[in-house]
């Protein structure tokens, strides 16, 4: 079922990307880190990204992020719950009342803004160090398509690493799911 929160911004961006189409598909990556950075600095909350597009707050998915290519062009969609007064199991939102939620068009702005600065970069310079210390799916134990193992990494071109007791995999898409939630601990130094 498609449920709605209270107060949400959905935004999607539209853009030639002026990198290769073999990074392409780092983008939903970049894409995260700019919602993260905008959530950030403009409400001072620092969210975790859970690979591949999930954005997370004490263990409920808060937002998203979907990239789709077609004739050259790239569609990044965003959506975030900023405000939900009963959310749904397993879902969070920003903040508990309107009025601390802000405007859905500020948050737009700021996160479109954030990820443009980060793709007008070299394709190998857009934030993956940043990727991975944000990255709640780091250090637990996780299943995919193919198995189960812990996801220990995110490559140079944002694919999972997973140790499995046969040794290293890369998962590059398909459904990921955590075997324990992963929790965020408020950290007011936004790292």
């Amino acid at each position: 079922d498609w449920v709605e929160p209270d107060l949400a911004m959905f935004s999607s961006l539209s853009f030639e990307p002026a990198w290769p189409i073999d990074a392409w598909g780092r983008l939903s990556l970049v894409a995260g880190l700019a919602v993260r950075d905008a959530v950030s600095a403009l409400y001072g909350i620092v969210v975790g990204l859970r690979w591949p597009n999930d954005l997370v707050l004490d263990a409920g998915k808060t937002g998203g992020i979907l990239a789709e290519a077609s004739d050259g062009r790239i569609v990044v969609g965003c959506g975030i719950n900023l405000m939900w007064s009963d959310p749904m199991p397993g879902a969070a939102a920003l903040v508990d009342d309107e009025a601390a939620a802000g405007q859905p068009l500020d948050l737009a702005t700021a996160w479109v803004d954030r990820f443009l600065e980060r793709v007008s970069r070299p394709p190998d310079d857009w934030g993956i160090e940043d990727y991975r210390k944000a990255c709640v799916t780091i250090g637990r134990r996780v299943s995919y398509a193919a198995g189960t193992g812990t996801a220990v990494s995110i490559d140079d071109d944002g694919a999972l690493i997973v140790e499995t007791a046969t040794g290293r995999v890369t998962v590059t898409s398909g459904e990921v799911r955590l075997h324990v939630p992963a929790t965020l601990p408020i950290d007011p130094g936004g790292t």
